[in-house]
């Protein structure tokens, strides 16, 4: 079993204690100074007191960015599909002329 680590993470102006995996610090490192950045773009932005109103606004604006990219990836998915069945029948069209 690998080893934990503990850590404190600061968001919102909360120190937050942690025991993660070593693989996961840079990336929760990160995400908390993602949080933070968007806090003060939104604190700057429009006149919210509440810090509860600001995180609540970044979590939809992360989870929308998240349901966006799966969006984006089925419809690239579909797309690639379907450029790879018109290929195959080509293909397939050109084989059974050539075998003739």
């Amino acid at each position: 079993m690998s080893e934990q680590l503990k850590i404190k993470l600061s968001i919102a102006n909360r120190v937050y204690p942690l025991t993660i995996a070593p693989n996961q610090e840079e990336g929760l490192r990160l995400a908390a100074q993602k949080i933070d950045a968007t806090v003060k773009k939104f604190e700057q932005s429009y006149s919210v007191q509440d810090k509860q109103d600001v995180l609540a606004m970044c979590a939809l604006q992360f989870a929308a960015e998240t349901e966006q990219t799966k969006i984006n990836k089925n419809s690239l998915s579909e797309t690639l599909e379907q450029r790879l069945m018109d290929l195959d029948k080509r293909l397939e069209e050109h084989l059974n002329i050539n075998v003739l």
